[in-house]
């Protein structure tokens, strides 16, 4: 078994002056002295250093009144996430699966021991309620492995209280540095000791800042790097069911799938067809829920919106039955699927692809040609399947085409974002792309709702039971479909227009 706690931190630079009297900032009634504990922990990675340059730790850790197992995932600057899982002799299964993305075959070894003595203390409010942690830190760092050096240091750290205010913390943070205390140069205790235990000779620079694109291929590149960067980091948060992480994941696949297609003339199609047949399988499987989850939300959402007198029949359990018949086992399978041996092959063609990309004639020409007339040509192709799509008659052959611009105006919003470190006017046309897929995604949304309401009816109707709310929610969904069409004329007038 695992257990996840939101960790909410700041970490100071201490010297021997120790802590100031907190008592009397404000919020804090009382300092508890809580001893001192001995820690001893150590640190795993891959020989390349996979997992920190991730920013995500694993540790085996003894001492302290939390022993166990700790993988921690980065959330925002100061917050993670702290999965554990009890003290055993190798790293449980539970967080193994959670490295898997970023591990695949390679070795986790022992990279640094840390032994700290935490001086610990409690900041309590009036009425004996935690607040926050504070502990003085004396760390001793010893490279594992050989061929390192050993540190130490003294550091202070304020842990927020499960379910406090972040702003209690910038409290502190004023106090701490009124007495002069700095906060750390290193986000973590891991990323000191590797820098200060590393042989001189593998002591990096601090990085610079990109270069400029210089060729086509630089932007496209860094793009489809950024994707399947994604898609890695998106692994552990799928598996863990955290909210939007299926979507992400999937939009990811997609992003990949069409720069593939855009830049024909910078990739090689002989080379990334394949890989986005595999991205496309991954999204397909990723899809088996979240489609339905999505759909049953927004007929739940319109049911919501209805009268009581507009209620007619069980259409709450009804809807139910319905969604988690259809999304049974989805959960399970998306699992199995980033266990499998395929997902890891196509995490591998990725790195494999970013490495030696398949790079064609057009990638050594100026990037904002290049990539201008990329975006030109895809929004073109939008306004045009769209000013098609209204010149058919209402029905299921101009839904066809609705949809299909859509996906184009998505391809479109996909090529102008590679791009948008070239030109601010890419960025506006990102922002006009992604209003037009809004606006045709609600479309489609109807389109869907009301295939879905039919099949419900059905059923209802088979069981003996009123159909009328069904037929309502229906006359509903072909009301928005219609706005949505009625407002696409002045929509792509507005965002197709020439740039």
């Amino acid at each position: 078994m695992a257990d996840t706690k939101r960790e909410i931190e700041r970490k100071y630079e201490s010297d021997e002056s120790g802590l100031p009297d907190l008592t009397g900032v404000a919020g804090i009634a009382t300092v508890v002295d809580k001893g001192v504990t001995e820690l001893d922990a150590v640190y795993y990675d891959t020989p390349d250093e996979r997992l920190t340059a991730s920013s995500v730790t694993l540790r085996r850790r003894t001492g302290g009144d939390d022993a166990g197992w700790h993988l921690k995932f980065p959330v925002s600057a100061g917050v993670r996430d702290e999965i554990r899982a009890p003290l055993s002799g190798t790293l449980p299964r539970t967080l193994a699966r959670l490295v898997r993305s970023r591990v695949r075959d390679a070795e986790l070894v022992p990279l640094v021991r840390l032994r700290s003595s935490r001086d610990l203390r409690d900041l309590l409010d009036a009425d004996g309620v935690l607040l926050a942690e504070i502990s003085v830190d004396s760390v001793r760092a010893e490279r594992l492995g050989g061929g390192g050096r050993d540190a130490q240091w003294s550091e202070i750290e304020v842990e927020l209280a499960d379910g406090g205010d972040p702003a209690f913390l910038d409290t502190v943070d004023k106090k701490l540095r009124k007495a002069g205390i700095k906060p750390s140069a290193a986000p973590s205790k891991l990323v000191r000791a590797l820098r200060e235990t590393a042989p001189v000779r593998d002591v990096p620079g601090p990085p610079g800042p990109p270069p400029p694109p210089a060729t086509a291929a630089d932007p496209v590149l860094a793009y489809v790097r950024a994707q399947r960067d994604a898609i890695v980091a998106l692994d552990p948060a799928v598996r863990r069911d955290l909210p939007d992480s299926v979507h992400s994941m999937r939009v990811a696949t997609r992003r990949l799938r069409s720069t593939f297609r855009s830049y024909a003339k910078v990739l090689d199609r002989a080379v990334t067809d394949p890989v986005g047949a595999e991205l496309r399988w991954l999204a397909e499987e990723l899809g088996a829920g979240r489609d339905q989850e999505v759909l049953a939300e927004r007929l739940t959402a319109a049911l919501d919106e209805l009268p009581r007198a507009l209620l007619a029949g069980p259409v709450r359990t009804r809807l139910r039955t319905w969604s988690h018949a259809r999304r049974s086992g989805s959960r399970r399978r998306v699992i199995s699927v980033l266990d499998g041996e395929r997902y890891l092959a196509l995490l591998g063609a990725l790195d494999a692809l970013a490495a030696d990309p398949p790079l064609l004639g057009a990638a050594a020409e100026d990037p904002g040609k290049v990539l201008g007339r990329t975006v030109r040509r895809e929004v073109e192709r939008v306004s045009g399947l769209v000013r098609q799509a209204l010149d058919v008659p209402p029905g299921d052959d101009r839904d066809l085409a609705l949809h299909e611009a859509r996906k184009k105006a998505k391809r479109a919003r996909y090529a102008a974002e590679a791009a948008v470190r070239l030109d601010d006017a890419f960025a506006e046309r990102v922002r006009g792309m992604k209003a037009l897929q809004t606006l045709l995604g609600e479309h489609q949304d109807s389109v869907m709702a009301r295939q879905a309401l039919r099949e419900v009816a059905a059923q209802a109707h088979a069981a003996g039971e009123s159909a009328f709310t069904y037929g309502v929610l229906y006359g509903r969904e072909e009301r928005r479909a219609a706005a949505a069409e009625a407002a696409l004329p002045d929509a792509y007038e507005r965002y197709c227009a020439p740039r």
